[in-house]
């Protein structure tokens, strides 16, 4: 049997998609880190999780079951952030804390609960190839760097992995 990953996202407009890819670059040129590159700038909702093709139609279903009767609202996006794991540092647009966001953070852990995680809201500009030592030399480039924007959510997209991330189911947010 085939199996698939799938994950729940907020994508940011074109724009800013090609705005943040622009920082991608700079880490994958001057910091050795090209695998973030691979991804469009994103906010993760539900993390990466693999099942059964023939299963599709039930992610379906459960996607469409969560409850967006929310209003679309703001996402500030204000510099920089990092996790400084040794093992896995990441380098992150950072957005301002958002009430409206963990909401809806909320309404996808209801339908989707059998993972258990922490909720971090960020957009990934380095990782998985990033080094310890090219990690501390970025961060130092990237923590006090400037990169202010705002975009707005009236959307939550589905997406599977076919040699690349695609978005398969789109909920929009309403009153």
């Amino acid at each position: 049997m085939t199996k698939k990953l799938y994950f729940i996202a907020i994508y940011p407009p074109q724009q800013i998609i090609d705005e943040i890819k622009k920082f991608k670059i700079d880490l994958a040129l001057h910091y050795g880190n090209s695998k973030a590159l691979k991804n469009e700038a994103h906010i993760t909702l539900f993390p990466p999780f693999s099942r059964e093709v023939l299963l599709e139609t039930d992610i379906h279903e459960a996607f469409q079951r969560i409850d967006t009767n929310i209003p679309p609202f703001e996402i500030k996006l204000n510099g920089f952030g990092s996790f400084a794991n040794p093992k896995n540092p990441v380098i992150y647009v950072k957005p301002e804390d958002n009430e409206q966001l963990k909401i809806l953070h909320q309404k996808v852990k209801e339908i989707f609960s059998f993972i258990n995680y922490s909720f971090n809201p960020h957009i990934t500009i380095g990782y998985r190839d990033l080094t310890w030592e090219n990690y501390l030399k970025a961060w130092e480039n990237y923590k006090e760097k400037e990169y202010k924007t705002v975009f707005l959510v009236d959307k939550i997209l589905l997406l599977r992995y076919d040699h690349n991330w695609v978005p398969i189911a789109e909920k929009k947010l309403r009153l």
